[in-house]
């Protein structure tokens, strides 16, 4: 669990570096692959707090 949420906090680290990327430099690259880490970072968490909430109620 503990390796979960440290991932997810380096994945939404990477993201905010790459948005800072994008607003010095101005590539739409750097902006979409933010995107696309955010995006799967929050699929990812509501997934790890949607089997929490299962958990705690069954």
């Amino acid at each position: 669990m503990v390796a979960f949420r440290v991932l997810l906090l380096l994945l939404l680290g990477s993201a905010g570096l790459l948005f800072g990327a994008y607003a010095l430099t101005g590539r739409i690259r750097y902006k979409q692959l933010g995107l696309k880490i955010l995006r799967w970072t929050l699929v990812g968490a509501f997934g790890f707090f949607a089997v929490l909430a299962v958990q705690r109620f069954f």
